[in-house]
């Protein structure tokens, strides 16, 4: 099976559309357009009765103790831990493509709704739920896609890994609010076959000052 974006290159940069948050001169982040990336695959195995496409972002400061501090960095060396940014299940078998903005053109404060999604589809809550849990102005269940926002202080460049999984049952067994890891635990013995993309981004100028706003070629 074979996974393919319009959206962007494999480890190659997102652009801007589809991230959460964008570099800003005078306060390091604003808010961006937040799109879902459009997504087509194809080589299907024979059997296959549903799709899940994840995304997660497998960089993620495992302390919070200099994000997005100033005079302070999130040094390199520090470990790091997933962030889950999109769960998305029972896709059906024969299905072969997702459309820019299909399912995130946009934020949401305090989080889209959901389980149900459309194309009959079901989306989980992303880690953002975590994230904003403290948040008066942003607090809620965010289900569906929500895009790139690292640390514009991080000493490294975030990956995210869009990977789509083929599965041999039309629904996945998790119900309410799901999260990525509950959709990974319930695939177990399911999966036919799988195929990845992995898209880099940055809010850190002095990373990668050029990739911000570019497109995929």
């Amino acid at each position: 099976m074979k996974l393919s974006s319009l959206s962007f290159s494999d480890n190659e940069s997102i652009p801007d559309r589809y991230a959460f948050g964008k570099i800003d001169d005078q306060s390091h982040v604003a808010l961006a357009e937040n799109f879902n990336p459009q997504f087509s695959w194809g080589e299907v195995p024979d059997g296959t009765q549903s799709f899940v496409l994840i995304c997660h972002d497998p960089d993620v400061p495992s302390k919070p103790d200099d994000v997005n501090l100033e005079g302070r960095t999130v040094p390199a060396s520090l470990s790091r831990v997933d962030f889950f940014h999109w769960v998305l299940i029972d896709l059906d078998a024969e299905l072969r493509e997702i459309g820019e903005g299909t399912f995130s053109n946009g934020i949401t404060p305090r989080g889209k709704g959901g389980p149900l999604a459309p194309n009959d589809a079901r989306q989980g809550i992303n880690d953002y739920t975590t994230w904003f849990a403290a948040d008066r102005d942003m607090n809620g269940d965010y289900f569906g896609y929500d895009g790139p926002c690292p640390p514009w202080n991080d000493e490294i460049l975030h990956r995210y890994v869009f990977t789509l999984y083929a599965l041999d049952v039309p629904k996945l067994g998790v119900q309410g609010n799901f999260n990525g890891n509950d959709v990974l635990k319930a695939m177990q013995g399911h999966i036919l076959a799988q195929s990845s993309l992995t898209g880099t981004y940055t809010l850190n100028p002095d990373l990668a000052p050029k990739q911000i706003g570019s497109t995929a070629t």
